[in-house]
């Protein structure tokens, strides 16, 4: 059935990605690239190793989206995508742990982002698990979190503590540091800036985002960024205001290495969260979820470096039957082409699964 599915999809998707004028995205091919049967699994990030080996890390084993049970989990491809391996499991603390990045260093060291919660303390059904969870274990392991691996993902090092959470995780600037922008839920600032200079070893803040005094830092979620070639940071971030028609992701730059930052400002793209990649032609793509009708994942490309974008000709990768979707990442594959992995719901009383969409950007 989901092989089936992932046909129809791609069907459906080419009419609507072709109505886009100036670019368009040319669908290869969607599908299924991990199910774990009876189990919800969800909020992947993908990276392309120096070797060209992919690898895909998600929050997987879950009962549903709130539960105690969920693990950071590692899919991998030897072959550009075609085909995967079955999870492996790198985290599974006595919380949930959810929203897990990848990046490999220039070192080739590779680097896992996630964070643990326990809002499963809200749903009766787990109400066992909650007293279990003792003061000491949430002291413990609550928070936000990176783990090394040197070994290509054999063997992971210890925990280490950071000061915010982003669900993309960190990228690698051009001079080697590892930069992340994370959302902090306590304290006074709320979108911090931390880099690391040891290879993902330590981290240290080196600066905040601000935003407009009439907006608040409680609507804001889920940031990533990328680096220009000029240098320039392009910082983005999930915007979630009462009025969901507002919910238009939000932007800022640093041009000096991420200390100081321009007030956010919106984009005029609808959706969430943002996962921004810097494509080999300087163009600069944003790849997001569609949390209303049309229900989908979308993309939208700069040409100037995110200074403006093309929402005019906003490019939909995959349409999805409800809003259990997104969090789309990507990457571009040794012949320029893009892979996009995100998850959602396939109907049929499934649980969501782990989806790739392989697309060209054809200008038109």
């Amino acid at each position: 059935m989901l092989k089936r599915m992932c046909v129809v999809l791609f069907l459906a998707i080419l009419p609507v990605a072709a109505l886009a004028q100036g670019v368009r995205a040319e669908i290869v091919e969607t599908k299924v690239i991990c199910e774990e049967k009876g189990r919800y699994i969800g909020w992947p990030t993908i990276c392309r190793t120096q070797t060209g080996k992919l690898m895909v890390a998600f929050s997987g084993d879950r009962d549903q989206h709130i539960c105690p049970w969920g693990k950071s989990q590692i899919v991998s491809s030897e072959d550009e995508g075609k085909t995967w391996s079955a999870p492996v499991t790198v985290n599974n603390s006595p919380l949930d742990d959810r929203d897990t990045g990848l990046v490999e260093t220039p070192q080739g060291t590779l680097v896992l982002t996630w964070f643990t919660s326990v809002a499963f303390d809200k749903r009766p059904e787990y109400a066992r698990h909650s007293e279990k969870a003792t003061p000491e274990l949430r002291q413990q392991w609550l928070g936000y979190w990176t783990r090394r691996s040197t070994d290509g993902g054999v063997t992971w090092q210890d925990p280490v503590r950071m000061a915010g959470s982003a669900p993309h995780g960190s990228i690698v600037l051009q001079d080697g540091r590892l930069i992340q922008i994370g959302k902090v839920n306590t304290g006074e600032l709320g979108l911090v800036v931390e880099t690391s200079i040891d290879d993902a070893q330590s981290w240290q803040v080196i600066g905040a985002v601000p935003i407009p005094p009439d907006e608040q830092y409680k609507h804001y979620h889920e940031p990533h960024l990328a680096q220009r070639k000029d240098g320039t940071l392009v910082g983005m971030f999930r915007y979630q205001p009462e009025d969901k028609e507002q919910h238009f992701l939000r932007q800022s730059e640093s041009t000096d290495g991420g200390r100081t930052w321009t007030r956010t400002h919106s984009t005029g793209i609808w959706g969430y969260p943002p996962h921004l990649l810097t494509l080999q032609d300087r163009r600069l793509l944003v790849t997001y979820g569609r949390r209303k009708e049309p229900f989908s994942e979308r993309a939208c490309v700069s040409t100037d470096g995110g200074v403006t974008w093309d929402t005019a000709h906003e490019l939909t990768l995959c349409e999805a039957v409800n809003s259990d979707l997104g969090y789309p990442s990507s990457v571009q594959l040794g012949d320029g082409s893009i892979l996009t992995v995100y998850y959602q719901d396939p109907g049929n009383d499934k649980d969501t699964c782990l989806w790739s969409t392989h697309w060209r950007l054809i200008n038109e």
